[in-house]
């Protein structure tokens, strides 16, 4: 373990974590800042050949779920102190030519989800009076951007979601806040290049520079393993009285 990690003061041994989206980018990244940290891991993904490979490197569990099927989430025998709702995908077209099946199934995997995981595990976490949810939202949850109008809905739902449960969970031991990357340097930020160049009619190579980090003073792609590090403070024992909040990792751009 590095010196930066061991200072960071996020110990959590005899602590169980449920990482969705963990089979890869920043949920693959926060499933194996939480383990060095101490915490047995179940990663989640529909990805079984990812989840597996996470969970073995760090020691971990794997789940395969589908997260836009309410039922198997109800279904998933799991207990948990630390949820970390990471899962997400993107589509990118203007409203008019945006398919409402897409719009539903963002909404279904980015919100709908997360909500379905919060109702399942907080009675765990109420019962043992100790638990930590964080949500990896967006700068997106706080800035809209053209042509994304299934994920900037989600997203600002989900910034509202977890200041709800914040509320409920006040007083049980129990925290909800929200990590908000800008532009993360992901399979899912990569795989929306190409969507970006042709909604923009730019080439691709200059989507980062021009479209992406347009907004954002700091010129460069925030790494996952930064996000990783915020979630693990947020899932630490020194976080107790920060909750209903959100922590923008966004190089600047909502102080523009």
């Amino acid at each position: 373990m590095s010196e930066t990690h061991v200072t960071s003061g996020a110990r959590l041994e005899g602590r169980r974590a449920v990482v969705t989206g963990g089979a890869s980018g920043i949920g693959a990244a926060v499933a194996t800042r939480l383990a060095e940290a101490g915490a047995e891991v179940v990663v989640v993904d529909r990805d079984e050949e990812g989840a597996a490979k996470v969970a073995a490197l760090i020691g971990g569990e794997h789940r395969v779920v589908d997260l836009s099927d309410g039922a198997a989430i109800g279904a998933l025998d799991v207990t948990a102190d630390i949820l970390v709702n990471n899962a997400g995908l993107q589509h990118v077209a203007p409203i008019e030519d945006f398919d409402p099946e897409r719009f539903a199934l963002i909404h279904k995997v980015m919100l709908e989800a997360p909500f379905r995981l919060a109702r399942l595990l907080l009675p765990g976490m109420y019962a043992a009076g100790w638990g930590r949810i964080v949500h990896v939202s967006s700068v997106h949850g706080h800035r809209a951007s053209a042509y994304k109008s299934a994920y900037v809905s989600a997203k600002h739902g989900l910034e509202g979601l977890s200041k709800v449960i914040a509320l409920e969970a006040a007083g049980k031991g129990v925290t909800s806040n929200t990590v908000c990357p800008g532009y993360v340097r992901t399979p899912l930020v990569e795989g929306q290049i190409a969507d970006q160049a042709k909604a923009h009619g730019i080439p691709a190579g200059d989507v980062v520079d021009d479209v992406l980090l347009a907004r954002t003073p700091v010129k460069r792609l925030v790494e996952p393993d930064e996000v990783a590090e915020m979630v693990a403070f947020l899932c630490g024992p020194q976080s107790s009285s920060i909750t209903g909040s959100s922590f923008l990792l966004d190089g600047g751009w909502t102080a523009a």
